[in-house]
């Protein structure tokens, strides 16, 4: 028996009685999935960064410094951001452990080291999730943060509840597309974004996915989360912008013709710049996991390909290593 959606509002287009999807058209189709296999496997793919892996983790990780007291965000390495305001820290998709998988010993492997460990980062006052996949929602990461901090607040889009509850973490909140609360004192609105959801078989589409806008009364920040390029994005920045900051994600593209879907490239990531009216950008989504079929250097260089292909000279992209931060006051 099919199990019901209990959010289903029928108004809504991204509803549906047993889950949620995405508004626009153009999903994977039935054998994508293996054909994307068989191509990679044929052709070897994903390549080793240029110069190697140690090579390109000299290159682009370095250790967090988290001193300061202005409001900062600190990249962390793929989707996991660290955002200071006010004094207090608030981590968004925080997966630091050492496989995007539910297996300790196959799935897709951490090839930078973390940044930070769970025992060295500040006093955090919540975390925010934006889809439950694993390169998004650690487990080891969450049951850590537990032991440290017990009593702390999750924010996540609708469906996550329960998984989350089960997993020890007592205050839970759980947000539509759309849907606007407070976080000890921060906005935070919950955003469409063009994606899928699945932790286990027979879960598919079962909870939301999302990103993130989080205003203060000085700036304003945009966290796409994981999400294929789409012309709705831009809503988001007439409803809730103009945004001082947006975080863009740049990497898991290739081949588009699979990816696409569910994963920005760094040209869809140039045009959404442009449709936000050109903030401030910290490209993620990269530089951690090997996920689809680009070497793990590539989406920085790609990136720089598609802003001279737009013609854009100047820009406000800010790719930054592994553990930098962008201070913001």
């Amino acid at each position: 028996m099919t199990k019901k959606n209990p959010w289903y509002d029928a108004s809504k287009p991204h509803h549906t009685p047993e889950g949620f999807r995405n508004v626009e058209s153009g999903e994977r189709g039935v054998g994508d999935y293996k054909k994307w296999q068989d191509e990679r496997k044929r052709l070897g793919l994903p390549k080793p960064p240029q110069a190697g892996y140690p090579a390109f983790i000299e290159r682009w990780c370095e250790p967090v410094d988290f001193s300061g007291t202005g409001d900062t965000i600190w990249w962390l390495g793929h989707a996991c951001l660290l955002i200071r305001i006010a004094g207090r820290y608030i981590l968004i998709d925080p997966a630091l452990g050492p496989r995007a998988s539910p297996l300790s010993f196959f799935g897709p492997k951490r090839k930078t080291p973390p940044p930070v460990s769970i025992a060295d980062l500040p006093l955090i006052s919540g975390v925010i999730y934006s889809h439950n996949h694993y390169d998004h929602l650690d487990k080891g990461t969450l049951t850590c943060l537990l032991k440290r901090f017990p009593a702390l607040p999750v924010i996540a889009p609708l469906g996550m509840g329960h998984w989350l509850k089960k997993r020890g973490v007592r205050h839970v909140t759980e947000c539509d597309w759309w849907d606007s609360l407070d976080l000890r004192g921060i906005r935070v609105h919950c955003v469409p974004a063009r994606h899928w959801s699945m932790r286990s078989y027979g879960d598919r589409n079962r909870s939301l996915w999302c990103g993130w806008v989080v205003e203060t009364k000085t700036w304003r920040f945009y966290f796409v989360g994981d999400s294929g390029y789409s012309a709705g994005l831009a809503e988001i920045g007439k409803r809730l912008g103009p945004f001082d900051v947006a975080a863009l994600p740049i990497g898991a593209y290739a081949p588009e013709w699979f990816m696409g879907a569910s994963h920005m490239s760094p040209a869809g990531a140039v045009q959404l710049y442009q449709q936000l009216n050109c903030p401030q950008v910290i490209p993620i989504h990269w530089g951690v996991f090997e996920l689809a079929d680009e070497a793990l250097d590539e989406p920085p260089l790609e990136l720089q390909r598609a802003l001279s292909a737009a013609g854009i000279v100047e820009h406000r992209f800010h790719p930054m290593k592994i553990g930098g931060k962008m201070t913001l006051s």
